[in-house]
């Protein structure tokens, strides 16, 4: 089993899990500027392992089995897990945003079992809006948080999270963002990384 979490590609999905932990672990502790800096990286690893794999000749599909595999289990902690406990973290741990973070987690799993099984309708396009960019978009809005009362942008979280869900389900056609918007990814990730990080030290 190590053999193949030794191969590059895997290395970088298991990089994206170790961040996305740490989103999990700061979201709990409330520290929520951390958690989003995290689950960005997260997503960046996620879009790198496929690079990673399509550049390296002669894997053996074992290890684009593994690889897949590995990828899709790990996006359920990423993009599943992430934002239910976010959610909850968010609202106080109410019992009000305990469905909000079951339906994440239920939707999340349904889509990576359909995608699993179906796939890319064709080398470009998703079927409904892919996980990774309920992040994007969701770390966008949380920087409007401190410009509102906590009670009403908890609302306005948990209704964004259940719009996105319905997208990610939805039968429509979404682009898959790849090779040159793979830079732009890194460049969004860096600005938030730093404008995150700005928020958090001037709330410490």
């Amino acid at each position: 089993m190590l053999y193949f979490a030794r191969d590059l590609p895997n290395l970088c999905s298991l990089a994206g899990l170790l961040c996305a932990v740490l989103g999990i672990y700061y979201a709990i502790l409330g520290v929520f500027p951390v958690a989003i800096i995290g689950i960005l990286w997260a997503v960046l690893f996620d879009w790198a392992d496929g690079i990673i794999a399509r550049q390296i000749k002669g894997r053996t599909d074992h290890h684009r089995a593994i690889g897949g595999q590995l990828d899709s289990l790990i996006d359920i902690v990423s993009f599943g897990v992430f934002p239910a406990v976010f959610l909850l973290s968010y609202g106080n741990f109410s019992l009000w945003f305990l469905p909000g973070a079951f339906l994440i987690i239920a939707v999340s799993a349904i889509r990576l079992s359909y995608f699993n099984v179906f796939g890319l309708i064709d080398d470009k396009t998703y079927m409904g809006l892919a996980l990774d960019n309920n992040i994007i978009i969701f770390a966008f809005v949380f920087l409007f948080e401190g410009f509102i009362n906590h009670k009403v942008f908890s609302i306005i979280v948990y209704a964004l999270l259940m719009v996105l869900l319905v997208f990610n389900l939805a039968p429509v056609r979404t682009p898959k963002f790849a090779g040159k918007w793979f830079y732009a990814l890194i460049a969004y990730t860096l600005v938030l990384t730093v404008i995150y990080g700005f928020i958090y030290w001037n709330r410490v």
